[in-house]
């Protein structure tokens, strides 16, 4: 395995790749490491010939600068979490090497990011689909990995990819779960023990609003959710919402639509947590 800083390298080193008519898989993730990227890395070596994943801490998506601030980093760990999982290169450039002047392109993502995370973290998307359309011009992959627990993140990058006219596969991994149910997230290392202990009452919850969401209506099992999460003196709901699985727009009849999906954000403390469950 090898660690690459700086693009032009790893420019040079896909280009002979490309040549031998080797695929390529890239894992972007902004480090501190866990099973849920790992399982990433795992897929991507197994669909392709060459994996390369990335870290970086990509500063244009953070609109809260003490957010970035303090987003966990642990570099050498990672590096042998990913040597572990047989990945091949590890791409971690400085934030001059990815921009060596400021990024002021605007992707039009329409409704997919003015809901949820977009409407709650303006700009967030755009920065998004900076770094990841610089990864994919870099690297070049036929694939590349993405967690379902950043469900709107993959609505947003499915819609980058027909922006940018990329021909690079999506490839949509489940979430990875602690034995207690809590999403594997980088922030949970950030919670405190008291948070820790209450944060998975969010997925106990969404998995028994999926049990009767049947009997009820979509009103009632938002309604719901919400209570029962912040009746917990430690959690307290951002949102809460239930929706198509392609457009992100609200559904209010659980029979109008092919795929629903419940995303929420929790605020435990001063974590902000995500997760989603699928009803339909």
């Amino acid at each position: 395995m090898q660690v690459i800083e700086k693009k032009q390298e790893l420019i040079d080193l896909v280009k002979n790749f490309k040549k031998e008519g080797k695929k390529i898989g890239l894992v972007p993730t902004m480090g501190a490491l866990h099973e849920g990227h790992i399982s990433l890395v795992e897929k991507c070596v197994k669909d392709n010939d060459i994996c390369i994943a990335s870290i970086f801490v990509n500063p244009t998506q953070f609109n809260n600068k003490k957010d970035l601030d303090t987003y966990p980093r642990d570099i050498e760990k990672d590096v042998n979490n990913l040597k572990s999982a047989k990945c091949d290169y590890i791409f971690t450039p400085s934030v001059e090497e990815i921009y060596p002047e400021e990024d002021t392109r605007i992707f039009d993502f329409g409704y997919l990011d003015t809901v949820m995370e977009g409407a709650n973290r303006p700009g967030h998307f755009n920065g998004v689909g900076q770094i990841v359309s610089k990864l994919f011009e870099i690297i070049q992959p036929n694939n590349a990995y993405f967690g379902m627990k950043d469900f709107q993140q993959v609505a947003v990058i499915n819609k980058l990819v027909e922006i940018i006219k990329s021909d690079v596969n999506i490839v949509k991994c489940p979430i990875i779960r602690e034995v207690d149910g809590l999403a594997k997230s980088s922030r949970n290392q950030l919670l405190t023990d008291k948070h820790r202990k209450n944060a998975p009452h969010i997925y106990a919850t969404l998995t028994k609003a999926f049990k009767f969401a049947p009997e009820k209506s979509v009103h009632e099992v938002k309604e719901w959710v919400i209570n029962e999460i912040n009746n917990n003196p430690f959690l307290e709901v951002e949102y809460f919402e239930i929706i198509d699985d392609t457009e992100l727009t609200p559904v209010t009849d659980w029979n109008n639509n092919e795929g629903i999906v419940g995303c929420i954000t929790i605020q435990a403390g001063n974590v902000r947590l995500i997760d989603n469950i699928t009803f339909k």
